[in-house]
């Protein structure tokens, strides 16, 4: 009985990491499709969210298989779509890494998993880059540095999920998710409100976002704080950088 309910635990906890890479599998177009509900208010420009959801829907079920049934040639793949290439390069290789996590046994979660996010960096890595131009003879093109260190990153996370099969390691420690979301949330409302809400406004609004990451912020520290960065960025991007960044609210400018 003890084997049946660990083989069972086991069992559990694989499903569930590979769900968890079938969802990293499908990030990039998860916050694409949140992105462009943006455009819906004015606060983007860019496809709306019937369009996203149309058009990666079709890469994955469609575009994508067809692709690897077709040519890999440099011409044909001149021809897919980024959406396609997005599924061809990230996804479908963190689907075949979600269904071996469900069949096997992971000794090392910890190791494991961490392995897998760093392969999901490169394999990003190399479909941002792959529009870009490569090596031609001995001469280097923009695109030859970012592939150089996606395939060896991929190689070394492939080597630390292979680590995490065969040894035995520490499991996956809790996640503290607090942090990271409201990082996240003030990079997303910094890009979306920039233009509308102007450099002063979205500046601040975005420290105070990032601030909600910690139990531990002093709301008057974080004020002070907040409005000493906001009158730096107010100084260093437009009149130090030159660049053309909206100060003020377009409704107040108008």
């Amino acid at each position: 009985m003890a084997d049946t309910m660990g083989h069972s635990a086991t069992t559990t906890r694989s499903s569930s990491m590979a769900l968890g890479i079938v969802a990293l599998a499908l990030a990039p177009q998860i916050f694409e499709f949140l992105w462009s509900f943006g455009t819906i208010a004015g606060l983007g420009a860019g496809r709306g969210p019937a369009q996203v959801l149309l058009a990666h829907a079709t890469a994955l079920l469609f575009g994508a298989p067809g692709a690897i049934f077709g040519s890999f040639g440099a011409d044909a793949r001149k021809a897919f779509s980024s959406d396609v290439l997005l599924a061809l390069i990230y996804s479908y290789p963190l689907f075949a890494v979600a269904i071996v996590t469900h069949f096997v046994k992971v000794r090392s979660p910890q190791d494991y998993i961490g392995g897998v996010v760093l392969m999901a960096l490169a394999l990003f890595a190399l479909w941002a880059s792959s529009d870009l131009q490569g090596m031609r003879g001995f001469s280097f093109g923009a695109g030859t540095a970012p592939r150089m260190f996606g395939v060896l990153m991929l190689a070394l996370g492939a080597a630390i999920a292979l680590t995490g099969l065969v040894t035995e390691g520490p499991g996956l420690s809790h996640y503290a998710w607090r942090g990271p979301l409201f990082v996240s949330a003030a990079i997303v409302f910094f890009a979306l409100a920039i233009r509308p809400l102007g450099l002063i406004v979205t500046a601040f609004a975005s420290f105070m976002i990032a601030a909600l990451g910690t139990h531990e912020t002093r709301w008057i520290e974080a004020v002070i704080v907040g409005a000493c960065l906001t009158a730096g960025c107010a100084i260093l991007f437009p009149y130090i950088l030159g660049l053309p960044m909206p100060m003020f609210p377009r409704f107040l400018i108008q």
